[in-house]
C-alpha cells in the first residue's frame, strides 16, 4: 500500500517549489518531509524528485503525484477525506482558450485548479501520461480510460495591420511576398501559420518569425505591426470590425476542433466543471 503521507509531501515539494514551503503546508520539519520522500523513494526503487532547485519530479513521480490527487478528489466526491483539505484538479488547456473563454467555466471546478498550458495539439499527451484528470485538446479521442466531448471549434485568420500589409505585399500576398514577411508564433509547438502557409500556397515556406508566447502579447505584436498571425476570431472580433487588423487573404480560416476529454476515474467527481466548459464553449466556439 502507498504512503499517502508521504505522497502528500512529494506533491507540496512540487507545487511549492521547495522542500521548506511543503514542510510550511503540511506543518511538519524541513526534515520530516525529507525522511518522507526518502522513504517513498526506497520503497518505489526509483527516484522521484530531482532536488534541484527549484525540484522537478521524475516521470515516475509525475505519475505518483497524479495518483495521489485522483484520490484526493474521488475521496471528496464521498466524503471520506478526514484531512478536510480541498482537492486539486490538474487540467490541460491551451493559452486561446484560457485568454478567452475557458477562464470563466473553470471557476466551476471542485477543487483548486493546477492548470497545464499547452499547445490544443499536443494537451492529450499529458492524458495519456495520467498527468492531468481533463484537457481541452484538438485529439478527437476518446483516449483510452477518457470520455470526450465536442465542444465546437476556435476559428483562426491570417491577420496583420494595415501598414504591415502595404509594406509587405505591395504586390500581394503571394508566395514570395510570405517566404520575406515577418510572422509570429507563439512558441515551437505552434502549427497554425505553417499550416495556413500549407493551405494558401501549397508549399512549405519558412519565413522569419518572432516567437511570442503569450495570447495577448501575440494580438498585441499583430497589431503593432510586428508581423502577421494566426488569432481567433473570439479575441479580435472588434480589432476586424475596427480595421486595425485585416486578414491577409479573406475566406482562408481555418476551424480548428476543440474536446473536453476528462478521465473516467474522476468523470463523476468533474461533473460541474464539465457541465461549464461546455456550457461556455457553446457561447464562445463555432458548433456544428
Amino acid at each position: 500500500m502507498l504512503d499517502y503521507p508521504a505522497l502528500a509531501a512529494l506533491a507540496q515539494v512540487i507545487r511549492r517549489g521547495s522542500f521548506e514551503g511543503a514542510a510550511s503546508a503540511l506543518g511538519v520539519t524541513q526534515s520530516a518531509i525529507s525522511q518522507r520522500i526518502r522513504g517513498l523513494e526506497d520503497r518505489m526503487g526509483a527516484v522521484l524528485v530531482h532536488r534541484g532547485p527549484p525540484p522537478v519530479p521524475t516521470e515516475a513521480g509525475a505519475r505518483l503525484i497524479a495518483h495521489f490527487d485522483r484520490v484526493r478528489l474521488l475521496e471528496s466526491e464521498l466524503g471520506e477525506d478526514g484531512t478536510g483539505a480541498v482537492p486539486l484538479i490538474r487540467v490541460a488547456v491551451n493559452a486561446d482558450s484560457l485568454a478567452s473563454w475557458a477562464m470563466p467555466a473553470l471557476a466551476a471546478a471542485p477543487g483548486l485548479l493546477d492548470l497545464v498550458i499547452d499547445d490544443q495539439d499536443h494537451a492529450d499527451q499529458w492524458l495519456r501520461a495520467g498527468q492531468v484528470a481533463a484537457a481541452i485538446t484538438a485529439q478527437p479521442g476518446p483516449l483510452p480510460g477518457c470520455d470526450s466531448l465536442s465542444l465546437g471549434a476556435m476559428r483562426y485568420q491570417a491577420v496583420a495591420s494595415p501598414d504591415f500589409i502595404a509594406r509587405h505585399f505591395t504586390a500581394g500576398v503571394t508566395p514570395e511576398a510570405l517566404a520575406q514577411a515577418p510572422l509570429l508564433t507563439f512558441n515551437t509547438k505552434d502549427a497554425l501559420q505553417s499550416r495556413w502557409l500549407m493551405q494558401v500556397t501549397g508549399r512549405r515556406i519558412s519565413p522569419p518569425t518572432h516567437l511570442v508566447p503569450s495570447t495577448e502579447a501575440f494580438a498585441a505584436a499583430t497589431r503593432l505591426g510586428m508581423g502577421w498571425g494566426m488569432n481567433p476570431d473570439v479575441l479580435i472580433g472588434d480589432d476586424l470590425a475596427a480595421g486595425r487588423l485585416v486578414p491577409l487573404i479573406p475566406g482562408t480560416a481555418l476551424d480548428i476542433a476543440l474536446h473536453w476529454q476528462v478521465a473516467r476515474v474522476t468523470a463523476n467527481a468533474l461533473k460541474p466543471l464539465t457541465r461549464a466548459i461546455r456550457a461556455a464553449a457553446a457561447g464562445a466556439l463555432a458548433q456544428g
